[in-house]
């Protein structure tokens, strides 16, 4: 991992939770960093996430430069307009949505040069469907970050058909360079992390379904049992069981019956418990 080096340039389109941290932990490790938003009210929105998550970092001891200093390297941008045409990296972290994130990709390579690295976020959508929208589909990838991104290890690198071994080895670089250890997969349903995690978040959901223990005990079977970090369902209200809806909706159709949502997974998002984004899910948050 010693000698790698951060991208100088980089772009985040998507200010969200994902995108912000992701933007932070581009910014702590040395890179400029523009974040690309719908609109100024966004954009400022975009840039006090990163800037209330500097100051997080900060207060833990995670930081070794004053929160301003790092923040000193973020720019947020309303449009488009505002990519930086020498941006060694772009990620987008819009919403998983297919369509969407094509169309954000080909604005996006329009706009920077023929070096740049494209990358996406997605959790589950086929990278090479994306990758199929680019003049230049040999630089693009998925970058597959995890929440909270500023303090998680890793980072799925999915590899689509079209991707060249430089464009991996240059996300390698940069990942190691951000303190991350990289997994590559190949470009498939739900990749390793998403097929997994999702497969056992919808059993455990099933299981409170069916009565067999309530949410807190069926965590603390994996927690203390299996030393998972946290239990599925805390992780469902952290990831928000839309997400997690939309995720398996997609896996149900590309691999079958055993990726199926349970039924209250449809009616908790139906009645918008999304999780801890709207205070209720399968915990209650405060």
């Amino acid at each position: 991992m010693g000698g790698s080096a951060v991208p100088a340039v980089v772009a985040v389109i998507g200010g969200g939770r994902m995108g912000a941290g992701i933007a932070q932990s581009f910014a702590v490790a040395g890179s400029s960093v523009t974040v690309v938003e719908s609109g100024e009210p966004a954009a400022a929105a975009a840039l006090e996430r990163v800037a209330t998550g500097l100051r997080r970092a900060f207060e833990r001891g995670g930081l070794t430069e004053p929160p301003d200093a790092v923040l000193g390297r973020v720019t947020a941008a309303g449009s488009p307009d505002g990519l930086p045409p020498d941006a060694d990296l772009v990620v987008e972290a819009v919403p998983e949505d297919l369509a969407l994130k094509a169309r954000v990709l080909a604005m996006a390579e329009r706009a920077v040069g023929a070096h740049t690295v494209l990358a996406t976020n997605t959790s589950s959508l086929p990278v090479g469907e994306l990758a199929a929208a680019l003049a230049r589909p040999e630089r693009f990838l998925g970058m597959h970050f995890f929440n909270p991104v500023p303090v998680s290890e890793l980072v799925e690198l999915v590899v689509a058909p079209q991707t060249a071994d430089v464009t991996l080895a240059a996300a390698r670089d940069w990942t190691h360079a951000l303190g991350k250890k990289d997994v590559v997969v190949k470009d498939s349903p739900g990749f390793a992390s998403s097929r997994l995690g999702v497969a056992l978040g919808l059993e455990a959901i099933r299981m409170v379904e069916e009565g067999v223990a309530e949410p807190e005990a069926i965590d603390d079977a994996m927690r203390l049992g299996y030393r998972h970090p946290m239990g599925p369902l805390r992780l469902t209200d952290l990831v928000g069981l839309d997400v997690r809806l939309a995720i398996a909706e997609h896996l149900h159709t590309t691999l079958g019956e055993r990726f199926a949502p349970p039924r209250l997974l449809r009616e908790k998002v139906a009645r918008g418990e999304l999780g801890r984004k709207s205070g209720q899910g399968f915990y209650t948050w405060r």
